[in-house]
Formats: C-alpha cells, structure tokens, sequence
C-alpha cells in the first residue's frame, strides 16, 4: 500500500524502555534512541508525567531496572492504580511489511500504598485477578502499523488516516487494552500508546508452479463482550455477540494482495448457559420479547461495518440446541432481505463425527453469495480493483470446532479462486493439487482455530485434526475427548476468576470501597466442591471399611449403611445446588 504522502507521519512508538523501579516511582527509559525524555510514574498514586532525567542513584538508593517492550496500559481501581507492561516479546511475522509481535510476557506494577485494612483486603483481591490477567493469552502488536482494521477499511481510509498515532487509528471494538490506555492518552503520551489486540497471528510462504503465495491469517476478538465459554453466551442489549471474531485472510503472490474476511460470534439474542456441573448446562433464552430488537441491532451493526451478511446457523434442529435455532429462525425472518440471508444447516446430523465432506452441501447453498460479493484485491500498482461488498457470518453454540472447520471451507474456497484470477492455479486447479502448500494451508487454519478456541474454552478446538489433516483420526478423536473433559473443569471450577479478570481490563465492572461494590469473598467451605468430594470420599471409605467388618459385628453393617446414606445426601445437596459448587465471577457492577 502506499506510503503516506500529504500528511505528516506521527511519532514512532518506543520499542525498547529500560523500566527503573525507585521507591517512589517507576522510571521508563527509552533506549531506542527516538526520545530522550523519560516516562514517570509514581507508586504512590499512578500519576504520571515526563522527566528530563534520572534521579541522582547512590548508595542509599540502588533501583532494580530491567528492559522492557512496551507499557500496555495503567488500570486504575479502588485500592490504587495498576500499571501493565510488556516483558518479553516474540516476532511472529510481518505484516504489510511491517513486523508484528506476540507477547509472551505481561507483569502488573501496582502504583499505590494500602493503608487501612479494607484497602489492603481489596488490594489482596485485586492482585489475585491480575495475577490471571497476567497469563492472558493470544496478544499481538505492532510497532508501525494497525492490526486492528482490515486492509480494506484501512485502504479506504486513506493516507492522512494512516498518519494518525495508531492509537487514534485503532478500531475500538477490537482494541484490547483500550481501557487500559486511557490514562496514557489523558497525558498525551502518544510515543507509549501502543494498541493491542487478541486473537491471532499466522503466516505461510509457499510456491506454486514457481510462483510465491504468501497466506496471512489475523483473528481480532472483539472486546465489548468478551468473556469465557459459559460466562459470556449471546448478545447483551446493545446487540453486541459473546465470542465475536472477525478473520481476516490475506493473500500476496506475483506482487497483488487480495484479502476475505469473515466473522462468527454467539447466535445474537439474550441467553445463558450458567454452569451447574453438568456436563451440558441447560440453555435459557432471557427476555424472549427483545430477541428480535437485539437481533436487528447486531445485524444492522454487521451490514454498516461488512455490507451485505449470510448468517449461517449450525447448531443442531432438535433438544436444547434446536430450541435456540427456533428462536434464531423466528427472530431473524423479519429482516431477511436481498442483504441479509439465513441458512441453517444441522452440522452434526449432515456430517456426523466423520463425514465434513459433505460440507460441500453447504457451499452449495453459499456460491452464489460469495461470488457476487467478491473479495478486496489490490493490482502491483496498490490500486483496489475489486472490494468485498458482503461477509459470511458463522456460529454453532460455543462458535469453535464446528465453526471453524466451516470457516476454513470458505476461506479455501475465496482462496483458490483468487489464485485462479492471478493464473497461479489453473482454472480448474485445487490447493489440494499442491501437497505441500496443501498441508501448510491446513495447519494455518489448525492453528488458527485453537487460538480462538483456549481463549474462550481455555482448550484447543475439537474436530481440530479435520482441519489439520483433512480428515477424523484415533488420536484426534483422543484428543477431543480429553479436551472435552479439560472444558468441564475450566468451565466449572476456574472461569469464574478469568471472567472477572477480562471484565476488570476492559473496563467492563468497576470497583469502589464501598460495601455494596468491593469484591466479595470466596464461597466458604459449605460451598466447597473440593470439601464436599473429601466428604464423598471418606464416607464411602469408611462405609467400605465397615461391611468388611460386618461379618463379625451388625454394629458396622449399621455404620455402613449411615455412611452410604451420608455419601448419597451430600451427592445429591451438590447436584441440587451445583451453581453454589462452581466457581463463578464476583464483579457485577456494570461500568455504564
């Protein structure tokens, strides 16, 4: 793409700062040699301003320094003020030519002093959810170029648009550490604003009958209901869908760039899945009278931001499933038009556990759609000769396994017939032809998805060897089932402090000292699972222990048979209240 040309470029952002930890303040010091003013922030209050150098260092006072990559965001909360920053940083590829990192290490610098009790019981709280924040996965930045637009939008907005510091650039929906930045840009400190979105990143190089085909595959999850599998389901009031990702694949070969995106997100209404221990929580449509307004706003949403949309609907059309397509279907018909189309197709009964072949019943159904709606393409000049007019929009329940062995249908379909424009394939030609770049191909979209997937699950995606070899293999089906049971007990026992997590690094819940709002405790040991199975567990020993003693003495048959009773009354106190036994989010005050 062109350079800009009438507009001047903004300041280039530090790569490099040497981070000083002084007993009243934390130090950045460039050493990229693009400033030679330092970032100061204080440790007793967050507050924050540009030096011109270091304080004198003696004796008395020896700082700890270390090189970091980047200073992520300053999240500030009841008990003080928490600064994020980048501690380890890999180079995962290039994009557009610019190069794009993925983080690999985040740290939490509190920035203020607890003084009474409650402020440091909250401060103990908070830091436990930093602590998770801290592992937060699927990051990925640049230092020069925006990650959160597609080449499209981004060609459409031209030049002087693109002389923006990135951070005014950046798309808010996918924009991770928004929130997080807004103090930073408060100060003005535009050479620290370093945006950053989650997803992922991928390239493949490959060569075709002598010609070079670089793939690039970017997922942008958007932030505005992000959470974990069974916290985050549906659509909240504003329209805005649980798991929304927006894929982007982008294709260079014989100097043209052509790129299709796509996008799956919850089925767009009000409803829940609240874990219970259950292997499957029942699904429940809430406030059943606004599905169709919910419904219209994310939609219209889509067709402002992608044109034209075919939702594909994947779940299955009978038991718990079923009733969420019906309520799909039944919102969705009255603003069915020429732009927005409904297709539902029953994955599991057409395909089985076996037969994804028979996708091709479904891109039946689509040809028409995606030819007529096209794909950006840019000629060896960086003019756009051709523009994607309309998306495809997929999900299934949880919007993963299923989801994403259909997007990488679609995706390998927009792809051959943009290598069969540029003469890279034959007319007729498949990737299928070109083993290699066959295999390559795969593994993007293998990779891809699993990203997506422990995101939101917390594991890689199921049916993920389908996508990774072409077909359903012993060991794949191996791995989902362990995977599978991986998600039982995320889901159950660990989303609940994850959830609060995301929520507190968007912004989405705030914290004030007061009784109604601070962080309430942990479940006691009543509402223990773990102190429930000991009891199981000793009660059924104990009840072992007696009926073998029984012969000797009826006393122990009795002894046994209390036991037994035990083991059966507290099994079924946990199965009557399995959402008291699970570990659930304990943020609820919404920031608006």
């Amino acid at each position: 793409m062109a350079a800009p040309t009438d507009a001047a470029p903004s300041p280039k952002l530090h790569t490099r700062l040497r981070l000083w930890e002084f007993a009243d303040r934390y130090l950045f010091e460039p050493v990229d040699g693009l400033a030679d003013l330092l970032l100061s922030v204080s440790r007793t209050n967050g507050s924050m301003n540009l030096v011109e150098q270091l304080p004198p260092r003696g004796p008395s006072t020896n700082p700890k320094a270390r090189i970091v990559f980047g200073v992520m965001g300053v999240l500030k909360l009841a008990a003080g003020s928490y600064c994020l920053v980048i501690t380890d940083r890999d180079c995962v590829g290039s994009y557009m030519g610019h190069a794009v990192f993925k983080i690999t290490g985040l740290k939490v610098l509190p920035c203020h002093t607890a003084s009474s009790p409650e402020q440091k019981k909250m401060d103990k709280e908070f830091l436990e959810l930093l602590d998770a924040a801290e592992r937060s996965i699927g990051l990925y930045f640049s230092y020069e170029t925006n990650l959160t637009l597609t080449l499209q939008r981004l060609y459409d907005l031209g030049d002087k648009f693109k002389a923006l510091p990135l951070w005014r650039q950046a798309e808010p929906r996918f924009l991770w550490n928004g929130y997080l930045l807004e103090p930073l840009i408060e100060n003005k400190l535009d050479q620290y604003l370093l945006p950053v979105i989650q997803g992922s990143f991928q390239n493949i190089h490959a060569e075709v009958r002598s010609e070079k085909v670089n793939v690039t595959m970017i997922a942008r999850r958007c932030t505005r209901r992000i959470g974990t599998r069974c916290w985050r389901r549906g659509a909240d009031p504003e329209g805005n869908a649980a798991n929304f990702v927006e894929s982007e694949q982008i294709m260079q070969s014989k100097g043209f760039t052509a790129s299709y995106v796509q996008v799956r997100g919850s089925m767009p209404f009000l409803w829940e899945q609240i874990v219970d221990l259950t292997y499957k929580p029942s699904f429940d449509v809430v406030r059943v009278e606004e599905a169709a307004r919910v419904l219209e706003r994310h939609f219209h949403d889509l067709q402002k931001k992608y044109g034209a949309v075919v939702a594909i609907d994947l779940v299955n059309s009978s038991g718990a499933e079923g009733r969420l397509y019906k309520r799909y279907e039944q919102s969705i018909e009255p603003i069915l038009s020429e732009d927005i189309r409904f297709i539902h197709f029953d994955f599991h009964k057409i395909c089985g556990h076996i037969h994804f072949e028979r996708l091709s019943q479904l891109y039946d159904q689509i040809e028409d759609y995606l030819k007529k709606h096209k794909y950006f393409l840019l000629n060896e000049e960086g003019k756009k000769t051709e523009e994607q007019t309309g998306t495809v929009r997929t999900n299934c329940i949880d919007c993963l396994d299923r989801t994403n062995v259909t997007q990488s249908m679609v995706g390998r379909k927009i792809l051959e017939s943009q290598l069969q424009r540029l003469g890279v394939l034959g007319a007729n030609d498949t990737i299928s032809n070109y083993p290699a770049f066959d295999a390559d191909y795969k593994v993007l979209w293998a990779n891809h998805g699993d990203a997506i997937s422990t995101q939101y699950s917390g594991t890689p995606a199921l049916k993920g060897d389908f996508v990774r070899y072409g077909k359903r293999t012993t060991q794949g089906i191996l791995n989902d089932l362990w995977n599978a049971l991986a998600r039982y007990y995320l889901n159950n026992f660990a989303d609940g402090t994850k959830q609060d997590a995301m929520d507190l690094l968007q912004g989405h819940y705030v914290s004030s000292v007061s009784q109604d709002t601070a962080v309430p405790g942990k479940p006691g040991a009543l509402q223990s699972f773990r102190v429930a199975l000991a009891l199981v567990l000793c009660a059924a020993i104990f009840m072992m222990i007696s009926l073998r003693q029984a012969r000797n003495d009826l006393r122990h048959l009795v002894v046994a048979l209390v036991c037994a009773l035990l083991c059966i009354g507290i099994m079924l106190y946990v199965k009557k209240n399995g959402r008291r036994f699970c570990n659930r989010p304990r943020l609820f005050l919404s920031r608006h």
